[in-house]
C-alpha cells in the first residue's frame, strides 16, 4: 500500500522528500497514537488496582479505629485517696498497650446508671453501687483475645485495682467479622493483581506486535537480545510511571470526593498510608509493564522469522 502511495504521489509530481516527510509524519502519529492508547489503558488498569489497595488500608484503618474505641473498666478498690487514684492513673497511662484512659468517679457512673436505667438505683438499693472505674482504651495491635489476657494479669497487679470488665464474646465477634472482610479483600486484590498483569501484558504485546519485524531485523544483524529488550523495557517503565502518576491523580480526586460528600476518609487512613498506596500504584505500574515488555520482546525474539508473516 505505502509503495503504491509513493507510485502514485510520484506520477502527480510529489517530490521524494515530500514523500518522505509525509510518511515520517503520519508514523509519528500513529507511534503517538499507539502511546496513548497504550497509556490511557495501564493507567484505567491502575485506577482499579488502586482502588483496590485503597480499600484494603481503609479496611485496616476502620479495623483499627473500631478496635480502639472499645472500652475496658479497670475497677478500683473502695476508700482510695486521690492522690493513690492518681498514682495508679499514671501508671496505667504508661503502660505500652494503653492508648488513653479517663477516670469516672463513682458519682459520674451513678449518673450513667439513671441514663441507662431510667431511675436512681440508689434509692432503690439504699447506697450507690456503681464505684470509681478508670475507663480505658488500648491500641489496636493489642485488642484480641490472647494480648488481653495478658493485659488483664498485668493491670490485676496492682492490689487496688479489683477487676477490669470488657466483654470478651463482642470483642471475639468484632475480630473474627473484621479478619474476613480482610481476607475478602486480599483474595480479591491478589485476583485483581493477576487480571492487570494479564490486560496491561496484552496491552503491550499489541504495540510491541507492531515493532516485530523490527525486532528480527535486529537479531539478524547480531543484536543481543538485551540490546534489543532494552528500549522496550525502558519505554513502558515511562509509560508505567505517568500511568501511575495519572492513575494517582484520579484515586485522590476521588478520595477528596467521598471526604466531601460521604464519609471523611483522612479519619481512617492516614496521610502516610496515602503516600504509600500512591507508591505502589506508581511502583506496580512500573514492576508491571516492565514486565510485560520484557515477555512480549522474547516472544519475538524466540520467533523464526517465517512465523512473524502468520501471527
Amino acid at each position: 500500500m505505502c509503495r503504491i502511495w509513493k507510485r502514485s504521489a510520484l506520477l502527480a509530481g510529489l517530490s521524494p522528500k515530500f514523500i518522505m516527510s509525509n510518511n515520517k509524519k503520519v508514523s509519528l502519529y500513529r507511534s503517538a497514537n499507539a502511546k496513548i492508547t497504550s497509556t490511557v489503558s495501564i493507567t484505567l488498569v491502575l485506577v482499579l488496582l488502586g482502588i483496590t489497595i485503597l480499600t484494603i488500608f481503609m479496611g485496616k484503618g476502620l479495623s483499627d479505629f473500631v478496635k480502639e474505641n472499645m472500652s475496658f473498666n479497670v475497677m478500683l478498690a473502695d476508700n482510695l485517696t486521690d492522690a493513690q487514684i492518681n498514682v495508679i492513673c499514671r501508671d496505667i497511662d504508661a503502660k505500652s498497650f494503653v492508648k488513653s484512659s479517663r477516670f469516672i468517679s463513682r458519682e459520674e457512673a451513678k449518673e450513667q446508671l439513671i441514663k441507662d436505667l431510667g431511675e436512681d438505683p440508689e434509692e432503690l438499693l439504699g447506697f450507690n453501687p456503681a464505684r470509681d472505674c478508670i475507663e480505658i482504651f488500648l491500641r489496636s495491635e493489642y485488642a484480641n483475645r490472647d494480648s488481653i489476657a495478658i493485659v488483664n494479669q498485668v493491670i490485676r497487679q496492682n492490689n487496688n485495682v479489683t477487676d477490669l470488665l470488657y466483654q470478651q464474646e463482642a470483642i471475639d465477634l468484632i475480630n473474627n467479622n473484621l479478619s474476613r472482610v480482610m481476607t475478602i479483600l486480599l483474595v480479591l486484590a491478589t485476583m485483581l493483581l493477576f487480571i492487570s498483569f494479564t490486560l496491561i501484558r496484552n496491552t503491550i504485546r499489541l504495540s510491541v506486535y507492531s515493532k516485530r519485524f523490527i525486532i528480527n531485523t535486529m537479531k539478524l544483524v547480531g543484536a543481543t537480545s538485551g540490546f534489543i529488550r532494552r528500549p522496550f523495557i525502558v519505554s513502558n517503565i515511562i509509560t508505567g510511571i505517568v500511568a501511575g502518576l495519572i492513575a494517582n491523580a484520579v484515586i485522590f480526586s476521588l478520595i477528596i470526593y467521598f471526604s466531601l460528600h460521604y464519609i471523611e476518609i483522612s479519619s481512617i487512613i492516614t496521610t502516610m498510608d496515602k503516600v504509600i498506596i500512591f507508591s505502589i500504584v506508581v511502583l506496580l505500574g512500573v514492576l508491571i509493564s516492565s514486565i510485560a515488555a520484557a515477555f512480549a520482546v522474547n516472544r519475538y525474539l524466540k520467533m523464526d522469522t517465517d512465523k512473524l508473516y502468520y501471527i
